[in-house]
């Protein structure tokens, strides 16, 4: 905690090309006030700021803590600046610089509109590349489209601290993204039985084989810190799409390629003949209690 002495860790949030998705999420932290009486909020798209934001682009004011949303595009302009110039400015000085959801940690959906241009601050999908390559040492990227609020709120948690945020290969926190999406998911068991749904919005069946989920080979902890504290996508019926990865958006992102009937991707870290062998032995197993619904909702006249 901050004695009255002590001088709160600055944050400017700034935005590149983007569809304000990681803002509106961020606004659905439980207990965001008291989160954001730990810092000093010099700027942000919709939050009540001590800076305006023609003094934010005038680039004479530094922060602690950068915070981009969106897409890197380096011919877009804030108040006749180039956000190169503003990003340069500003992660110069900053202590973190923090890429808010998967457009500003890989690209996202905003590259494919230039892919010979746009990118993620420090990542161009995987390969490190983007505008900030020389200050990677402070990158941190909360991916995810959009990012999950308590996502953001960890990690600004542990700078407040003062305390190690330890990053993969893609510069994201371990503690967050060291789970799978599979993980935790109310529909493994399925999964586990190779038992299919043909539709969304069900409470039975997997939607890895017919529906195109990736939870089991995307790094993100949905199902375990729960969305608004109650649910998922994948525990509603709705497959994962992958948006915490760098290849992300995929195409077809509700089906699964398959060859010969076979899955072209299989689970995470599991050699592909195992999962097949595995795969073929569970599917001539019929489980009555996996193949009906868990409620039977019956009418009466």
């Amino acid at each position: 905690m901050h004695s009255k002495q002590d001088k709160k860790p600055s944050i400017i949030w700034f935005q590149g090309l983007t569809c304000n998705g990681n803002t509106h999420s961020f606004l659905n932290l439980e207990n965001l006030e008291k989160l954001l009486d730990k810092f000093e909020l010099l700027s942000h798209p919709t939050l009540p700021s001590t800076q305006d934001f023609k003094t934010i682009t005038d680039c004479t004011l530094i922060c602690d803590i950068f915070i981009f949303e969106g897409t890197y595009d380096p011919l877009m302009k804030r108040n006749n600046v180039l956000v190169s110039n503003i990003i340069e400015h500003y992660s110069k000085y900053a202590k973190y610089i923090i890429a808010a959801g998967s457009c500003a940690s890989f690209g996202g959906i905003f590259r494919s509109s230039a892919p010979q241009r746009n990118s993620g601050i420090l990542f161009v999908e995987q390969e490190k590349s983007g505008p900030l390559l020389s200050y990677e040492r402070k990158v941190i990227n909360i991916s995810g489209c959009p990012l999950h609020p308590q996502w953001l709120s960890y990690t600004l948690n542990m700078i407040e601290k003062g305390n190690n945020i330890e990053i993969d290969s893609l510069h994201r926190p371990i503690e967050l993204y060291s789970n799978l999406a599979h993980h935790g998911c109310t529909k493994n068991e399925y999964f586990e039985w190779k038992v299919d749904t043909e539709n969304f919005g069900e409470k039975e069946g997997c939607l890895f084989y017919k529906q195109g989920c990736r939870a089991p080979m995307t790094h993100a902890s949905c199902n375990k810190i729960l969305w608004n504290e109650v649910s998922s996508k994948t525990r509603v019926g709705t497959p994962c799409f992958g948006c915490t990865e760098p290849n992300f958006p995929r195409s077809n992102l509700f089906s699964t390629k398959t060859n010969m009937s076979i899955p072209e991707d299989v689970p995470l870290g599991v050699p592909k003949r195992n999962y097949l062998t595995i795969t073929g032995i569970a599917k001539t197993f019929h489980i009555k209690r996996l193949e009906g619904k868990l409620i039977d909702y019956k009418t009466t006249d």
